[in-house]
């Protein structure tokens, strides 16, 4: 229900656009995030929006060069990453959740997608 694309391999400082398509129904009604994880560590809140697309949190190591934004005409949430560092190395998710607020809690969404690979060389 959630499609994830526009990973890569790019070198540091370059630029990437995440798209994630939805195909649940009542898409506006969903906060929507989108997560990363690293090899052998932890899935990490990234960056979620609100359901009207209002409000934003960004976590604090991609402030100022990451930003999520949504279009609920078209059931789509795009991740722009910019000046990009070896570090953001991993497979980024989108997510779906329905509650009120942001959260940075993995556990909280319902619906994932399937993850798309950032490689980011230096």
């Amino acid at each position: 229900q959630l499609q994830a694309s526009g990973g890569g391999l790019v070198q540091a400082g370059d630029s990437l656009r995440l798209s994630c398509a939805a195909s649940i129904s009542r898409f506006s009604y969903y906060i929507m995030g989108w997560f990363r994880q690293a090899p052998g560590k932890e899935r990490e809140f990234v960056a979620g929006v609100s359901r009207s697309g209002d409000n934003t949190k960004h976590a604090d190591s991609v402030k100022g060069r990451f930003t999520i934004s949504r279009d609920n005409a078209k059931n789509t949430v795009t991740l722009q990453m910019n000046n990009l560092r070896p570090e953001d190395t991993a497979v980024y998710y989108c997510a779906a959740d329905q509650s009120a607020r942001i959260h940075v809690d993995p556990r909280v969404y319902n619906y994932w997608g399937q993850g798309t690979l950032v490689t980011v060389s230096s």
